[in-house]
């Protein structure tokens, strides 16, 4: 998230707070701050790890998941979903670090 969304936020929960703002509106534009998640190819997956400098087995193990599975997304033969996904694109914006 940008430092100018975070601070749009910081304000926003601050007129919330103030009863400026009505439940629905900040429900909306929390909704509005989510990172889109969006499919990644098997080559994306690919350099996120190898940007990172780590095997198979070490990448699973930061996101928590089995080496068999990292394979299968860097063969295209599945495809990450779900918090695999999110942490997988997190990975990619600020590397593995954001998630150790």
């Amino acid at each position: 998230m940008s430092n100018l969304l975070k601070s749009l936020q910081r304000d926003m929960t601050a007129l919330d707070e103030a009863g400026v703002v009505s439940e629905t509106t900040m429900r909306e534009f929390n909704q509005a701050c989510l990172t889109e998640v969006t499919p990644l190819s098997s080559n994306e997956i690919k350099q996120i790890r190898k940007q990172n400098h780590v095997s198979q087995r070490v990448f699973a193990m930061y996101l928590n998941m089995s080496t068999e599975s990292i394979q299968k997304w860097e063969r295209g033969e599945k495809q990450p979903s779900g918090a695999a996904l999110k942490l997988l694109l997190l990975a990619k914006e600020k590397g593995l670090d954001a998630i150790a």
